[in-house]
């Protein structure tokens, strides 16, 4: 069976990576979760004193960063330097640090041609904000998950109060209005639905759901044998 790759975009919050997870066991490939990589990045930013909100703070710095991805039975790590950034990834500072150096369009570059790199030769899921419309345009499977604002930010509530931080329901939903307003808005490469992807609102649909969706138009076009 010849390789294929599957894009997943969408808005913070809405489930991609952890949809991506689920679909990539079922159809026994990889997935490589492309916010991570700028998450990481933004890690490597503030531990080194910088700000992310300062595109002249960070473009000088960025040839001192090399990031790489390993794939291990327990899932992707991201890493920067050599320095594995995978347990703070999902902090609430790091949210916002991330939409901030995603805006400059040297960054974006930079991990686009890594995704891509990483994509070629073998099956992939990839999920993100550009996927279907810029790292890969010609995706054999696309699709554009959302959710409301504020199903979205019940959600991520829920996952930060367990990993102990102490934020508010309307600090997360503010977070998430403002992530949606800065990578709707930015000039490169904007968050938007691909003309060919499938669209699936959340909203009111369960985790299963949405599974079951995505992997049926999978399946509908690979065959059932093979996946």
């Amino acid at each position: 069976m010849r390789h294929y790759t599957i894009a997943i975009d969408g808005p913070s919050g809405a489930g991609k990576s952890t949809s991506a997870d689920v679909l990539a066991k079922r159809l026994g490939i990889s997935h490589l979760d492309t916010g991570a990589m700028y998450r990481a990045l933004a890690c490597a930013l503030i531990a080194d004193g910088l700000n992310p909100a300062k595109e002249d703070e960070v473009i000088p710095a960025l040839s001192a960063y090399s990031l790489s991805v390993e794939f291990t039975p327990e899932g992707q790590h991201t890493l920067v330097n050599d320095q594995d950034w995978t347990e703070r990834l999902y902090d609430h500072e790091i949210s916002q640090a991330a939409s901030d150096v995603s805006r400059y369009p040297a960054v974006r570059r930079y991990l686009v041609a890594e995704q891509r790199r990483i994509a070629e030769g073998q099956s992939f899921i990839l999920d993100g904000r550009d996927i279907g419309t810029v790292v890969l345009p010609d995706a054999d499977w696309k699709f554009f998950l959302t959710a409301s604002p504020e199903v979205r930010a019940k959600r991520r509530l829920k996952d930060l109060e367990a990993k102990g931080e102490e934020i508010t329901f309307a600090e997360v939903l503010k977070d998430i209005q403002r992530r949606d307003d800065q990578d709707q808005s930015r000039a490169d490469s904007p968050l938007r639905r691909a003309s060919d992807a499938y669209l699936i609102d959340s909203s009111e649909l369960s985790f299963e759901q949405v599974i079951e969706y995505m992997a049926q138009k999978i399946e509908e076009k690979l065959g059932f044998q093979d996946v």
